[in-house]
């Protein structure tokens, strides 16, 4: 696939110009968007990504035109499930509901710039590298076992800081409350960071981890490179909306786990299958390509991986609907007995003025804590950052 070098600055420009949107429209003013608001531009942006792969099917053949959509659907569902660490991270960092957009926004940003690094990384290994495959194949299978051995979320689950992060919080000095949407503040005449700018590096840092498993699993569908970053850019567009979309509805999607195992596998089988085609190991075969295996066409992954959400969705509902019926709580519910998530987490705090005096170097105050208190003015010299 040839694509000439204004389509991609093209390109470029039109998900810049999304997310400049995106800041000045919907996140620069902090609120808590409304059901239909998340609706409604959950819509948009997934049309969005229809039409461009329908462009893509028109323009370059229905061979890039299935990769895209493969590449897409695969990146919107493991984005889906990159949802339930967000949800920790957001009540782990007791983040107010009005300021969870902009810190999604600019983790997207961050991970929209990390994942173009990683793609345009992987694909130089693949060209210059066939026996990256069988890493690929081999990562994503183990992926999937370990993904269904999990069999999912526990709404115990705590989030847990990474070393990056832990290393920001002992080196920067922070603040123990939100002033309001400020990434960074004056108290005393000393700049501190607040916990919004650590919940951030949460987030982003997060992403690094997911683009482990993303990037390999849409090599695994096309080795376009163009397919591979605008798969993901218009998956990762729309994620912020999409997360106040399923708030509360997440843990509904209990088999969703197994889901993604299975189509993690089955790109894993399609990766190695590959690299045996593409073998020149000398270990393997004398270092001559295995053709025996048919190569799995695209036609054929598309349809795994849709027919495989569709049945995961179908009897995650009808486990749900199993368990009203019989009275059982359902696990959004169960959430909701402990300290929850940001949109299931007791007493979301809110924006005031009564500022505490200084700000420390030490932990921000977490889901488990009492109220934290966010600001947006106040004493002891502060100022906007």
């Amino acid at each position: 696939m040839d694509v000439p070098l204004w389509i991609w600055g093209l390109t470029v420009a039109a998900i810049i110009a999304m997310i400049a949107f995106d800041f000045i429209g919907h996140v620069r003013t902090p609120h808590a968007p409304t059901l239909r608001e998340s609706a409604t531009w959950s819509a948009i942006y997934v049309g969005i990504a229809v039409v461009f792969g329908l462009l893509v099917l028109v323009f370059a053949g229905p061979q890039y035109g299935g990769e895209y959509f493969a590449g897409f659907i695969t990146e919107k569902s493991l984005s889906v499930d990159n949802l339930f660490v967000f949800v920790l991270i957001m009540a782990s960092f007791a983040v107010p509901r009005e300021l969870q957009q902009k810190v999604l926004l600019f983790g997207i940003a961050f991970a929209l710039a990390l994942r173009t690094v990683f793609i345009f990384a992987g694909a130089a290994a693949i060209e210059n590298f066939s026996w990256i495959f069988y890493l690929f194949g081999g990562f994503l299978i183990y992926t999937a076992w370990a993904q269904a051995k999990s069999g999912g979320h526990d709404d115990d689950e705590e989030f847990k800081e990474n070393g990056f992060l832990r290393l920001t919080r002992r080196l920067l000095p922070t603040t123990e409350d939100y002033h309001s949407d400020r990434l960074t503040t004056k108290v005393g005449g000393k700049r501190f960071i607040t916990p919004l700018f650590i919940a951030l590096i949460a987030i982003g840092s997060a992403d690094i981890l997911f683009a482990v498993d993303s990037i390999p699993a849409i090599f695994g569908l096309t080795q376009e490179t163009y397919l591979v970053f605008t798969a993901n850019a218009f998956a990762l567009l729309g994620l912020r909306q999409l997360f106040f979309l399923l708030d509360g509805l997440l843990d509904k999607l209990v088999y969703l786990a197994y889901g993604l195992a299975v189509i993690l596998g089955f790109i894993g089988v399609k990766l190695v299958i590959h690299a045996l085609h593409e073998n020149e190991l000398p270990f393997i075969n004398g270092g001559e390509h295995v053709t025996a295996i048919p190569e799995i066409p695209t036609w054929l992954s598309l349809l795994v991986i849709v027919v495989t959400l569709a049945v995961t969705t179908w009897a995650s509902l009808r486990k749900n609907k199993r368990d009203a019926a019989a009275g059982r709580p359902s696990p959004t519910e169960a959430g909701d007995a402990g300290a929850g998530r940001e949109g299931r987490q007791v007493a979301a705090p809110q924006l005031h003025d009564d500022l505490p005096t200084g700000g420390r170097a030490d932990a921000p105050p977490t889901g488990r804590t009492a109220a934290v208190r966010a600001t947006d003015g106040g004493r002891n010299g502060e100022e906007r950052a």
